[in-house]
């Protein structure tokens, strides 16, 4: 089995991606970290308790960074609803995480497990950042890190130029890009184009019929309006999920090697990923990004996650 820790700012998208892997027979998930990002810190947490429990596992949530490194913390609310699971008035309270911080826990978890983790970020990477600041040893000990973050081409969806992952927490997300981890990252871009979902194909996931079907979709409620209404897609994407499947199975991924920095201004200029495609700044690329992602391959593993059994 391999052994995965996913570090989540737990809204709806996020929880597709953590039934994905609860769901994974071939999977060991060690720890999930949360970090505020879609919603603030103490909601993240709740939706991450509330997903593991409806997929009947014990995999321990640990609380992270309740704020940026050095920012102030902007959510995702008005995308993903007040709770950050699409407002339809699930029971997100009264669960507590498992002891101890969650950068402290990335910290003892891959140096336990030196070479053999694989480390998923589906938020901003406030957590993973200040883990490595402490022990920059631990970049050297993550067999392969997916990043759901940026943008490989194409535009943003916070600004004309940056997707919110990295926008949230531009700061930890320099730290990351340059801490010298094997790191593949999945971009804003790969999910509008590839992970997008009509109400016709949501409808199709749904009639699977499980409780987990009905909940991934349902949990879409604002995050649907919003899409259609401001990212003008047919309907919801979710960015999280199709990170989650590249992670799964990598060989559904088209990618390329590139120099990728990241831009931690104000304004426009904040968290910015520059790809730099041509090579012109003459520096060796340290990022694999995802270019392409075989569409039926990642719905066929949404699919089998929500059918199987809890």
């Amino acid at each position: 089995m391999r052994k995965f820790i996913i570090d989540t700012d737990t809204a709806s998208d996020d929880a597709v991606a953590l039934v994905m892997a609860l769901q994974d027979p071939e999977i060991d998930l060690r720890a999930i970290t949360v970090v505020a990002g879609n919603v603030p810190l103490n909601q993240a947490v709740q939706n991450a308790l509330y997903t593991v429990e409806l997929c009947g596992k014990d995999t321990p949530v640990y609380s992270g960074c309740a704020k940026p490194i050095l920012r102030d913390l902007e959510t995702a609310q008005d995308v993903h609803g007040a709770d950050g699971m699409g407002d339809i008035g699930l029971p997100l309270a009264g669960r507590a995480p498992a002891p101890g911080h969650a950068v402290d826990v990335l910290r003892q978890v891959i140096r336990e497990n030196a070479g053999d983790i694989t480390l998923v970020t589906l938020g901003p990477l406030t957590n993973v950042a200040l883990a490595l600041l402490r022990e920059p040893e631990l970049a050297a000990h993550v067999a392969h890190c997916y990043i759901m973050g940026g943008i490989g081409e194409g535009h943003g969806n916070v600004t004309p130029s940056a997707e919110f992952n990295i926008w949230v927490d531009p700061e930890a997300a320099k730290i990351v890009f340059e801490s010298g981890m094997k790191m593949t990252m999945v971009g804003w871009d790969i999910s509008w184009k590839y992970a997008t979902f009509d109400p016709g194909q949501a409808a199709e996931i749904r009639e699977i019929g499980t409780p987990l079907a009905k909940f991934v979709v349902d949990i879409q409620a604002t995050l649907t309006e919003y899409a259609i209404e401001s990212s003008h897609l047919a309907g919801f994407d979710l960015p999280d999920p199709v990170t989650m499947a590249v992670a799964l199975d990598p060989g559904i991924a088209t990618c390329r090697d590139y120099r990728v920095d990241v831009t931690t201004g104000d304004g426009l200029q904040r968290g910015i990923t520059v790809v730099d495609v041509l090579g012109v700044m003459g520096r060796g690329p340290q990022m694999t990004v995802a270019t392409g992602v075989d569409r039926a391959a990642f719905v066929d593993i949404l699919k089998r996650s929500v059918s199987r059994p809890v």
